[in-house]
C-alpha cells in the first residue's frame, strides 16, 4: 500500500512527477460525500495515512469520528502537508470511507426501522471474504451508536471488537441428516456450548408450522429461537388454503402470525421469531407499522448495496485557494484534531 499498488495509478504518476521536479506543495486535502450518512471507517483510513504516508509526523489531519451522523457535502477529513507524503494514499482512505459508510449507513436504517429489535448482519456470502472484517466493525459503530443489538455471522465480522459470529441450525446441516429438521437441531443443541443460543431453520419441508413445533418439543428450554426463511417463490404449507387475498410467497405477515399462535398455544411462548429472505428497510417498516410478532430480523445483501461514494479535493495550495469550479473549502467546526 505504502508503494502505491492499490493505488490509482495517475496518483502515483503525479507524485513522482513532482518528486522528480523537487516540487513539494503543501495542501490541504478535503474528503466529502453527497448523503444524509453515518460515517464508517474513519479509524480505518487515519490508520492508512500513519501507516502508509511517507511522513505522518509531518501531516495535520482532522476528522469526525466513526459513527457520527453526517450531511451532504459535509467535510469529514482534511489533510494538510506535502502533498507528495500522502498522495498515492487518496484512493486507498477513499475506498475505506466509501465502503464502511455505505455499511453503517445501511444498517443505521435498518436498526431504526426494527425498532430497536436485534438484527443479525447477513451479507458474507454475498461480497468477497476480504472486505468481512471492516464491515463486520461498520455494522458494530452503528448498533452501538444507536444502542441496538447488531449480530455478525462470521468470525472474522466480529474480530475488531473481539465478539464471536452467531448463527442458526442451517439447511445444509439438515440435509445431512436426511432432511430431519428435529434430528439435527437435536445433534446441534447437543454439540453447542451451553451459552449458545440455538436457534432453527424451520423452513426445509415448506411446513413452518408444524417444524416448528416438533422442534420446540424436541428441544424444549434449549431452544432459543426458530428462523423463518421461506423462499420469495415458495408458499408455504400451512397458507395453502388461504390464498387469494394477499401475496402467500415467501416469509410474509400471516406467515410469521400463524407460527407464533401454534407455539404460544403449544406452551412455548419463550420461543423467538427470527424473519430473513429479503428483508429491505422498507419491508421492515411494514412489519413493524402491522405489529408482526418478530423477535429479531436476518438482513443480507440489501446491506451492502447503494453507494455512498467520496470525493477528496486539493482546496489550498501553499496557503492560497486551489478548489476547482464548483469545490471550495469548507470548515467544519465538528473536525477534531488526529494525534
Amino acid at each position: 500500500m505504502r508503494e502505491g499498488y492499490y493505488t490509482d495509478a495517475y496518483f502515483n504518476h503525479a507524485r513522482a512527477a513532482l518528486l522528480a521536479d523537487d516540487k513539494h506543495p503543501r495542501v490541504v486535502m478535503q474528503a466529502f460525500q453527497r448523503h444524509s450518512s453515518m460515517l464508517g471507517g474513519m479509524d480505518e483510513a487515519i490508520a492508512v495515512l500513519k501507516l502508509c504516508s511517507h511522513g505522518w509526523d509531518e501531516l495535520t489531519v482532522h476528522a469526525l469520528h466513526d459513527g457520527d451522523r453526517i450531511e451532504p457535502w459535509e467535510t469529514v477529513m482534511t489533510i494538510e502537508g506535502d502533498y507528495t507524503l500522502f498522495a498515492h494514499l487518496e484512493t486507498v482512505y477513499l475506498g475505506v470511507l466509501a465502503r464502511r459508510t455505505l455499511i453503517a449507513t445501511n444498517v443505521s436504517r435498518v436498526l431504526s426501522a426494527a425498532n430497536g429489535k436485534p438484527i443479525i448482519f447477513m451479507p458474507a456470502r454475498h461480497d468477497h471474504h476480504r472486505v468481512q472484517t471492516g464491515d463486520g466493525y461498520a455494522a458494530y459503530v452503528a448498533g452501538a451508536i444507536l444502542g441496538a443489538p447488531v449480530g455478525v455471522t462470521s468470525d472474522a465480522q466480529a474480530s475488531w471488537w473481539g465478539g464471536r459470529g452467531v448463527g442458526t441450525v442451517p439447511h445444509a446441516l439438515i440435509a445431512a441428516y436426511g432432511g430431519n429438521t428435529v434430528l439435527a437441531a437435536t445433534k446441534f443443541a447437543e454439540w453447542a456450548p451451553a451459552d449458545f443460543n440455538v436457534t432453527v431453520l424451520v423452513d426445509f419441508e415448506n411446513d413452518s408450522v408444524r417444524t416448528a413445533l416438533d422442534v420446540a418439543r424436541a428441544l424444549g428450554p434449549r431452544l432459543w429461537g426458530v428462523r423463518l426463511d421461506t423462499s420469495g417463490q415458495l408458499v408455504d404449507r400451512s397458507l395453502w388454503a388461504e390464498m387469494g387475498d394477499f401475496d402467500p410467497r415467501g416469509v410474509n405477515e400471516r406467515l410469521v402470525h400463524k407460527v407464533r399462535d401454534a407455539l404460544d398455544a403449544n406452551g412455548h411462548e419463550q420461543v423467538r421469531i427470527v424473519v430473513s429472505g429479503g428483508f429491505t428497510v422498507e419491508k421492515i417498516i411494514d412489519f413493524e407499522e402491522k405489529g408482526v410478532p418478530v423477535d429479531a430480523y436476518g438482513v443480507g445483501s440489501s446491506l451492502i448495496r447503494g453507494e455512498n461514494d467520496y470525493t477528496a479535493d486539493i482546496v489550498l495550495v501553499d496557503g492560497h485557494e486551489a478548489a476547482k469550479v464548483g469545490r471550495r473549502f469548507r470548515s467544519n467546526p465538528r473536525l477534531e484534531r488526529v494525534e
